[in-house]
C-alpha cells in the first residue's frame, strides 16, 4: 500500500504496512483499483457529452465511488470487491452507448480497458499495482498537483453525494469530477495542473452550495439553539457522521417509542435545523470528536449509527454499533438508509442512561442567516471599535500531537475579538465560554464541515457591507486539516483568492516544497506556528 492523503499519514510521509486509521493494505489496494476504475467511467463519460449522451447513473456512481475512498469511511473489502464489480460492468455498458451514439469506439487509456485477469487470484492481489505510487507523472511536481486534485475530487464527492440524497445535484460538477479524473491522461503542464486544482475548488464551491439548498431546503435555515450535553434517563441511539436526512429518519421511526435520540461530532449542528429539533426525543449532543469515539461508544449504552466517515475500528461495542450509507466496518451490521429497524430494537434492548445527567450545554445553529441577521449590530460593533478582529478557526480534528494549538489559540483570542468555527475541529473548544460583544456570542458555531459554504457567504457579506475585498477584512482564517474534505474547502477558499490563510497542524505529505512555494507565493498561505506568534503577526 501507499497512501498519504489523510494529515496524520505514517512519520508524516506515507502508509506502506497498514493505514494509522486501520486501514489494512488489501483494503487500501482495492480503494486504489476502484479509483482507477472510475476513472476510466469519467474518460467514457467525457467522450459521451461530446456526442450529447449523459448518463446520471454514471455521474452519480463515480461521485459515490470517490467517497467511499474518503479517509475513514470504509474498511470493508467485501463491499469494495462489489464496487469494483458494478463500475466495471457500469463501464462496459457506457462504452456501448457513446458507440451507439457516434462516438468513441476505442480508447488508450488504459482504465478503460482493464478487466480482471481470469485466474484465480483474489482481486486484492490484482489491485496491488495501482497504488498512488503508480501511474502518475514521474516529474515530482506534477504528481504532487495530479494528487492533489485526485484529493480534492474525493472531498467535493463528499458533498456531491449528501446533495444528491435530498435530491440537488448539477451536471457541471459531475462533468468537473470527470475532467479531473481523466485529466491524468492528459498531456498537461504544471501550469495547467495548477488550473486544475482551481478547477476543482470551483466545483467545490458549487457542491456546497447545493447541499446548502438541500440542507436548508428540506430542514430549514438552522437557528441559535442551546444543545444539552448529558443524558436524558431512558433508552438512547446515537447517531454520528454528517447525514441530515439519516438522522431525520431515525427520528421519524423511534417517534413513540420511548428512545432519545443523541448527535455525536458533527452532527452536532443538526440541533439548530427547525425540521429536526422539532421532535421532542432529540434531546442533546454526547461525547466530542471522531478520534475519541473508541473511548466515548464503548461507554454509550445504547445504540449507535455511522451514517458518514468517521468511523474507528469498533472494540467492546461492535454488537451495538451499525453503519449505514457508504460506511463499512467488517463485523459490523450494515443497515440500509432509511431502514433502521435494527437499529432501534438493538436500542430497546439496551439498558439506556438510569438517570438524567446535568453536564452543561453548548450553543450551536449560527449559519449564514442567523450571523447575517444580526449583521448590522456586528457592523456597528467594528466601526464602533467594540469587535477588532473575526478569527475563523475551524476545521477537522485529530490524534495526532499539535492540536492543543488551536484550544489555546482561542483561549488567547482577545475579548474584544470574535471566534467563527465549524467542522470537527471545533471541539477543542466548543464548550468554552468566552462570553459575548453587545449581546453576540464570541464563539460562533457555524455548523459541520458541510456548511463551510454558510462561512463563505457571511465573509462575502461582511464585505459588501464594508465595501472591500474579503482579503481587506478584520478576518483571519486558523484552519485544520485531517482528510480529503478540508482539502476540497481549502482549494474552494484558493479559488476565490483567499489570501493569508494559517494551517496546520502539519502540511499535506502530499505536497513538494514546490509547490508549497508557489502557495505562499500567490496565495500567502502559512504553516502554524505558536498560539501567541500567530496572534501578534495577526493583530499587531
Amino acid at each position: 500500500m501507499f497512501c498519504y492523503q489523510c494529515e496524520q499519514t505514517a512519520k508524516g510521509q506515507a502508509c506502506d504496512k497498514m493505514g494509522v486509521c486501520g486501514k489494512a493494505p488489501e483494503t487500501s489496494d482495492l480503494q486504489d483499483l476502484l479509483v482507477y476504475v472510475l476513472r476510466g467511467i469519467s474518460v467514457v463519460a467525457l467522450e459521451g457529452r461530446k456526442v450529447g449522451l449523459v448518463n446520471q447513473e454514471a455521474d452519480r456512481f463515480v461521485a459515490a465511488g470517490l467517497f467511499s475512498t474518503l479517509t475513514n469511511v470504509n474498511f470493508d473489502n467485501t463491499r469494495f470487491e462489489g464496487l469494483i464489480a458494478q463500475a466495471l460492468e457500469l463501464r462496459e455498458a457506457l462504452k456501448k452507448e457513446v458507440a451507439a451514439k457516434g462516438g468513441a469506439t476505442e480508447y488508450s487509456q488504459p482504465p478503460v480497458n482493464w478487466t480482471p485477469a481470469v485466474d484465480v487470484r483474489p482481486l486484492a492481489e490484482q489491485a496491488e499495482g495501482f497504488g498512488l505510487d503508480r501511474d502518475h507523472s514521474d516529474n515530482v511536481d506534477l504528481k504532487s498537483l495530479q494528487h492533489l486534485v485526485l484529493f480534492g475530487l474525493r472531498g467535493v464527492a463528499a458533498y456531491v453525494d449528501h446533495a444528491y440524497l435530498l435530491g440537488q445535484e448539477d451536471e457541471a460538477v459531475y462533468t468537473g469530477i470527470h475532467e479531473g479524473l481523466a485529466a491524468i491522461y492528459e498531456d498537461k503542464d504544471l501550469g495547467a495542473w495548477v488550473a486544475q486544482t482551481m478547477k476543482v475548488g470551483e466545483i467545490n464551491l458549487r457542491a456546497m452550495e447545493l447541499l446548502d439548498a438541500a440542507n436548508t431546503g428540506t430542514y430549514g435555515h438552522p437557528v441559535p439553539t442551546e444543545v444539552p450535553l448529558g443524558a436524558k434517563a431512558g433508552k438512547a441511539i446515537l447517531v454520528s457522521g454528517h447525514d441530515l436526512k439519516d438522522l431525520k429518519s431515525i427520528l421519524e421511526q423511534t417517534e413513540g417509542k420511548g428512545i432519545n435520540v443523541y448527535t455525536h461530532g458533527e452532527m452536532l449542528p443538526c440541533h439548530g435545523y427547525p425540521e429536526l429539533k422539532k421532535h421532542a426525543h432529540f434531546h442533546g449532543h454526547y461525547g466530542t470528536a471522531w478520534q475519541n469515539q473508541q473511548k466515548e461508544f464503548a461507554a454509550f449504552p445504547g445504540a449507535i449509527l455511522m451514517t458518514t466517515n468517521c468511523i474507528q475500528k469498533p472494540s467492546t461495542y461492535i454488537e451495538d454499533i451499525f453503519t449505514t450509507g457508504l460506511v463499512g466496518w467488517p463485523g459490523v451490521q450494515h443497515v440500509k438508509n432509511g431502514d433502521f429497524g435494527p437499529v432501534i430494537e438493538k436500542a430497546l434492548a439496551m439498558p439506556g442512561f438510569a438517570a438524567d445527567e446535568d453536564k452543561g450545554s453548548v450553543m450551536t445553529g449560527f449559519a449564514r442567516n442567523a450571523v447575517l441577521g444580526v449583521a448590522d449590530k456586528v457592523i456597528e460593533a467594528v466601526k464602533g471599535g467594540d469587535i477588532r478582529h473575526f478569527f475563523l478557526v475551524a476545521g477537522c480534528d485529530g490524534a495526532k500531537p499539535g492540536r492543543n494549538y488551536y484550544t489555546e489559540f482561542v483561549e488567547k483570542v482577545p475579548q474584544d475579538c470574535m471566534v467563527l468555527t465549524l467542522a470537527c475541529g471545533k471541539f477543542r473548544f466548543f464548550d468554552k465560554k468566552l462570553g459575548d460583544i453587545g449581546g453576540i456570542p464570541r464563539l460562533l458555531d457555524i455548523g459541520q464541515c458541510n456548511d463551510a459554504f454558510s462561512a463563505i457567504q457571511i465573509a462575502v457579506a461582511l464585505a459588501g457591507a464594508f465595501e472591500c475585498d474579503v482579503n481587506d477584512l478584520p478576518l483571519s482564517m486558523v484552519l485544520s486539516w485531517y482528510e480529503q474534505k478540508a482539502v476540497a474547502i481549502l482549494l474552494t477558499l484558493l479559488h476565490l483568492g483567499i489570501k493569508g490563510i494559517r494551517l496546520g497542524p502539519s502540511l499535506p505529505a502530499f505536497i513538494t516544497p514546490n509547490i508549497l512555494n508557489f502557495l505562499v507565493e500567490n496565495f500567502d498561505i502559512k504553516p502554524i506556528s505558536t498560539p501567541d506568534e500567530d496572534l501578534k503577526a495577526i493583530l499587531g
